[in-house]
């Protein structure tokens, strides 16, 4: 029979990832089988330096966790050596990062995502991948928005320097 603490420590475990499911914007699942520990160890510094938790995960574990988050879709996806990253911040960071990485290495592959709180293929989340990072979208709709005003300001410039060669 299984010892009790044992039993405990592993309910906790499930809480915990259970908790970290429905707290983030994305979560990203990948396969990471064939990656050396130089390259596990470069990916994780570009995760943590984001704002993003990298973990190794058992199956187990995590399908007891999303039938917790109910997100019992992602379960199809929970084979084989499984990596998660969990952002609470930026829903298109962990996937941008992934995909990066995933291109100069072939073994790692991703296997599928939940974003906000929908579970997406593997093809929605290189498209999510490829999309600006939230700061290039801010400066992209403040050039947007700075554009009439600028025009504007050019058009009114040349009135007067019209006016001004007229007189």
């Amino acid at each position: 029979m299984a010892n009790a603490k044992l039993i405990q420590t592993k309910q906790e475990a499930v809480d915990a990832v259970t908790a970290k499911l429905r707290e983030s914007v994305t979560v990203v699942v990948a396969d990471y089988r064939g990656l050396n520990v130089a390259q596990v160890t470069e990916l994780r510094k570009q995760l943590r330096e984001a704002g993003i938790e990298f973990q190794v995960l058992k199956n187990t574990l995590l399908r007891r966790a999303t039938a917790a988050a109910e997100l019992t879709e992602l379960d199809e996806v929970l084979t084989g050596p499984t990596a998660i990253a969990f952002s609470t911040e930026d829903a298109v960071a962990p996937a941008k990062i992934l995909n990066d990485f995933a291109k100069k290495n072939d073994a790692l592959k991703i296997k599928g995502a939940v974003v906000e709180g929908r579970v997406v293929g593997v093809d929605q989340v290189k498209a999510l991948a490829e999309l600006p990072s939230r700061d290039g979208l801010l400066s992209m709709l403040l050039s947007v928005l700075q554009a009439p005003m600028r025009n504007f300001a050019l058009a009114v410039k040349a009135v007067a320097e019209k006016e001004e060669q007229g007189a």
